[in-house]
């Protein structure tokens, strides 16, 4: 067996692999390979990802990463040699390490693995210090400014794989990532969070990134794709630092639901009130709120769904615009097990014709899974 790393390139992977790359000596391939070869996935890439390794007849070590296989590792290792679970920034180098040098794989923290027949779990590794590990090199991607998440949605796979304490990039090394940027986009689980515990915002820690930022003289892009803000962090001093110091003229809001009672069962943290008020404080400021909304969470009546409707169609009407997501179990969270319920006709319907008149992007409707 050849003793090169590979990282496998999917379109959906490519921000994790940008955090991994400065790390380690491997290249990209698009096929597996004979060596080692690494795989970072989501739940929604799973089937794919089982179906060429477990095909592949090319002499190699398989190791899994990302969300999915830190939260199902005894199904990832019916396919794969071993599992990074959570973080990989430390642990992939180390799991590299062992292997080239034929030591026990016991010795690595923070993965499981097989021997003997049994699936075997090393003792978890701490979670990493942002400001030690650059957020990418070779592969240009946003500049990741803050991990983990407090608010513990039912549905999300965050604050389980990255932990519910809020760390963030200092100033300095953000800054120093930033300049390779013709324009500067960030990931966050909350970017208005900056600085703060994700339970209330620190503006100042906020605007003292924004004005450090903009020293660059090129264009800033925050709260935007791929990331998003909480509503209840939207507020007139919030959006006036945006208007002042960024470019976009859109700001992504994550409300889920128009319904009291689903926001409530899925631990949303915040109400309808909260999500109706920030498209109110963004429109008073000239920036355009892009709305998300999950359809078909379990439990989800018509009559839930129905009031989501409404407030798709009143933001729309507002002159903002949304986007729909069908729900997904996703393993590792407290509605993992659960099944998403369908859309109801006349809502899907409704949906539909939004989307037709570019008011609403997504997708809305049952994907299947079979493996």
């Amino acid at each position: 067996m050849s003793d090169k790393i590979w990282f496998r390139r999917f379109s959906k992977n490519l921000y994790s692999i940008a955090a991994l790359m400065p790390l380690i000596d491997a290249d990209l391939t698009d096929e597996p390979r004979s060596g080692i070869m690494l795989y970072s996935f989501a739940t929604a890439q799973a089937e794919e990802v089982y179906r060429e390794v477990s095909s592949a007849k090319v002499d190699a070590v398989y190791i899994a990463g990302g969300p999915h296989p830190s939260a199902e590792p005894e199904e990832a290792l019916r396919f794969f040699d071993y599992v990074v679970i959570g973080e990989g920034e430390e642990t992939l180098p180390d799991m590299i390490g062992v292997l080239k040098r034929g030591e026990e794989p016991g010795s690595v923290r923070g993965i499981a693995y097989k021997k003997d027949g049994l699936v075997r779990f090393t003792s978890p590794r701490p979670v990493v210090d942002l400001d030690l590990y650059p957020p990418f090199r070779h592969i240009l991607a946003p500049v990741e400014i803050s991990r983990g998440c407090p608010w513990g949605c039912a549905y999300c796979q965050t604050p389980r794989l990255c932990g519910s304490k809020m760390r963030h990039r200092s100033v300095a090394v953000i800054l120093k990532y930033a300049r390779f940027h013709k324009d500067i986009r960030f990931t966050s689980p909350n970017s208005l969070a900056y600085g703060s515990d994700g339970l209330s915002p620190r503006l100042d820690k906020v605007e003292s990134l924004l004005r450090a930022l903009a020293e660059l003289k090129r264009p800033i892009y925050f709260g935007t794709f791929p990331s998003e803000v909480r509503p209840e962090f939207v507020s007139v001093q919030a959006l006036e630092l945006i208007t002042k110091y960024c470019s976009n003229r859109v700001l992504n809001i994550g409300a889920q639901s128009g319904s009291p009672r689903i926001l409530e069962a899925i631990c949303r943290g915040h109400d309808v009130e909260a999500v109706e008020a920030a498209c109110q404080l963004c429109r008073d400021q000239g920036i355009q709120p892009l709305v998300d909304f999950i359809f078909g969470l379990p439990t989800e009546t018509e009559d839930d769904q129905q009031l989501s409707l409404e407030l798709v169609e009143k933001i729309i009407a507002d002159g903002g615009s949304a986007r729909a997501h069908y729900f997904t179990p996703l393993p590792d969270t407290p509605l993992a097990r659960t099944a998403p319920v369908t859309v109801a006709a006349q809502v899907a319907c409704e949906l539909g014709k939004l989307a037709l008149q570019g008011k609403l992007t997504g997708s809305w409707m049952a994907k299947g899974r079979t493996f």
